[in-house]
């Protein structure tokens, strides 16, 4: 079947980015592709294959050369998560997890002791990370209703809470956790830690069942008096909410370029159905209602890729620590509300004309439907994204 490989400098964009594009797609294609359906029937994290990466220079794709990385920008990282999740979103989606959530903010972070000691790991594919912010009290409300706490006692902090819903947790080695430092002090008193699974007290309480994403492990965390040493506080004392909030722009940048991967290959999917399928004697193509669905995915797909290709290049100039707030704010919001709902649109579209055959999970666009839905929900529901653009665009 024919792919579609988007033609970056079309966009404006370097050709450094398209190579490295068209390398992570051809990696993809070539390593990736072959494991989707074991990972969506058992379940399966192909942790071997993932680690692997680091020999295209996919891990740690921010990390200095100094520490063991290629030293990319943040746009180069979420090209090669958008040409991963082409061909497998769930490992695009470790990757997102890995890569962004938890290396990038170590990247703009971590002091230069910190970034010696776990750097290295992660470039070489030693150290899979994670990001624990989320908690099942504390979802769309994960500042001002986080429970788990952090006290110091001597050279360490203690930590006790439980995390939920951690893209990553069953497997991370290394994972930057939020956690309330001075709980009556509200969103001024929370920090971020870097805590290794082997620490004392770090548990995985359960790997959750998921209708998508499978194959991309998702779990609950558990810390019960876990002992984090002191030089794993990340940044200042009471300063994680800043880290989280800046964090939290760029991750929906990737998240919107990961939905143009995935929304991309549902259409490339239903081109060739609609030219291969015949029913009253010719190719469904040939009629105009399918063509319409077509043209309405197209469009989709197109709107997607504008607003986030020009959303990279704003979170690419975007200062370290800033964030959180103001035009990018709002906009890293509308990129990834809108992201999310036109991929939803066109994986319905997908499923619809590809028929009953959509209608079998053993089929590729039943995966990539179940899987969809999460980026309406995940880095902030829908609903949330609308009250942060609401509230920039009434506050101006």
């Amino acid at each position: 079947m024919a792919v579609t490989i988007p033609n970056l400098q079309q966009y404006g964009f370097a050709s450094d980015y398209q190579a490295i594009y068209d390398m992570a797609f051809r990696y993809a294609r070539e390593e990736l592709y072959e494991l989707c359906e074991r990972m969506d029937n058992e379940d399966w994290f192909p942790e071997q294959q993932y680690r692997a990466m680091h020999e295209q220079g996919f891990l740690g794709a921010t990390i200095a050369p100094e520490h063991g990385g290629p030293g990319l920008d943040v746009l180069a990282q979420c090209f090669i998560c958008e040409a991963l999740s082409y061909w497998n979103h769930s490992i695009a989606a470790c990757y997102l997890a890995s890569d962004n959530l938890c290396i990038n903010n170590l990247t703009h972070n971590a002091n230069a002791v910190q970034k010696q000691q776990y750097f290295p790991r992660f470039c070489t594919g030693e150290a899979i990370g994670a990001l624990g912010m989320t908690e099942p009290g504390a979802g769309s409300d994960a500042l001002g209703s986080m429970a788990t706490t952090a006290r110091r006692d001597g050279d360490d902090f203690v930590l006790n809470g439980r995390k939920l819903f951690i893209t990553n947790g069953p497997i991370a080695d290394v994972l930057l956790v939020y956690a309330k430092t001075a709980p009556d002090r509200g969103n001024k008193g929370i920090s971020a830690f870097i805590v290794e699974k082997s620490f004392e007290g770090f548990a995985v309480a359960q790997k959750l069942d998921k209708m998508g994403w499978r194959g991309s492990p998702t779990g609950e965390l558990v810390f019960d008096d876990c002992r984090v040493p002191a030089g794993n506080l990340l940044g200042e004392e009471n300063t994680g909410a800043g880290i989280m909030m800046s964090g939290l722009d760029i991750e929906r940048a990737i998240g919107a370029f990961y939905c143009l991967g995935m929304t991309q290959r549902a259409l490339d999917l239903s081109v060739e159905y609609a030219n291969t399928r015949e029913q009253f004697g010719k190719t469904i193509g040939n009629f105009q209602m399918v063509q319409a669905i077509l043209a309405d995915m197209y469009t989709d797909v197109e709107t997607i890729r504008a607003l986030t290709y020009q959303l990279g290049r704003e979170v690419l100039e975007l200062p370290v620590g800033e964030g959180g707030r103001g035009e990018i704010h709002k906009r890293s919001a509308a990129a990834v509300l809108h992201a999310g709902r036109a991929s939803m649109r066109v994986l319905d579209n997908a499923v619809q004309l590809h028929g009953g055959m959509g209608f079998m999970r053993e089929s590729e666009v039943n995966r990539l439907y179940r899987s969809g839905k999460v980026m309406e929900i995940g880095a902030g529901t829908n609903q949330v994204r609308q009250m942060i653009i609401a509230g920039e665009l009434l506050r101006h």
